[in-house]
């Protein structure tokens, strides 16, 4: 009986370390670019150095506890007791210094890590057009005439200029392995510039919910080699399928659970197209605001 106690008591720790580890299948602790490595740093350094306050804190209010509690009948009693400056001056000099720190931390990163700054290369980036749908997302590769669903593929080490809009509700793109997640939204464009360091194939996802077919609008981003890339625009490109208007107006429908499609040709300028047919409505919507 008691070997099998002690056992569950032993088990417990790793299955607690399970529990707590569980929200990090995203990847957002294991970055394979530059963008997410900068960005992990930002979150360890910042949970470290309020720790530094969490943790005495914990443990002083155990002490305490455990110190004046009733039995204990060495522990000094000083009803009438009501301030000490050296207590006040580090209850509070300290949590404001570490305030300080974690403000300008966070100022200069969340300026040098804007997703709408280009990265610093000497090598041209690939420029992808995202369109969050309903519940999918298609990839437009302008320069190359090609589109694509629920996949993407790009060269290791080659910036990455996203530029992201909706043709449905507000929806959020998000790599986390490669760091940043930034909104879609129908009528606007939003920007992001990342980097893929090493080869692999990373999960992408939305991360705003935007209906019934949110749970399943997954997409694969596949880091390769600049032979290997090429190789996967030449097989899109030999795709039966092309992207016309009537074909997008198709995919356009919700739909879920959409599987990886290709596209040979695109339709000149479709995504400026899908980004300018709300903007009579907008301006609608913003002239009515300004009659009343």
């Amino acid at each position: 009986m008691r070997t099998k106690r002690s056992r569950l008591l032993s088990s417990l720790p790793a299955l607690g370390t399970s529990l707590l580890l569980g929200g990090c299948q995203l990847g957002i602790l294991d970055p394979k670019g530059s963008i997410g490595s900068a960005e992990k740093n930002l979150i360890i350094t910042s949970t470290l150095v309020m720790l530094l306050v969490v943790v005495p804190v914990i443990v002083l209010t155990l002490w305490f506890a455990w110190h004046y509690r009733a039995g204990n009948t060495k522990a000094t009693y000083t009803p009438n007791w009501a301030h000490s400056t050296r207590l006040e001056v580090v209850v509070w000099a300290i949590p404001c210094l570490i305030i300080l720190f974690l403000g300008v931390l966070t100022w200069t990163t969340t300026h040098e890590l804007d997703p709408y700054k280009p990265l610093d290369s000497k090598i041209k980036p690939v420029t992808i057009e995202v369109v969050a749908l309903d519940w999918k997302w298609l990839f437009i590769y302008p320069d190359l005439g090609i589109a694509s669903v629920n996949q993407i593929a790009v060269p290791v080490g080659t910036p990455v200029d996203f530029r992201i809009t909706s043709d449905s509700v507000m929806n959020s793109f998000f790599i986390p392995q490669l760091g940043s997640q930034i909104y879609a939204m129908a009528g606007m464009q939003t920007q992001l510039h990342l980097i893929a360091d090493q080869a692999g194939t990373y999960d992408g996802l939305s991360a705003n919910f935007s209906g019934d077919g949110f749970s399943d609008m997954h997409f694969n981003v596949i880091a390769t080699t600049d032979d290997k890339f090429q190789a996967w625009v030449q097989h899109v490109r030999n795709s039966p399928d092309q992207l016309t208007p009537s074909d997008y107006a198709r995919i356009a429908a919700p739909s879920q659970k959409n599987p990886v499609a290709f596209f040979s040709r695109v339709k000149p300028g479709l995504y400026g197209d899908i980004i300018a047919k709300y903007e009579g409505k907008a301006v609608g919507f913003h002239s009515g605001m300004k009659e009343d």
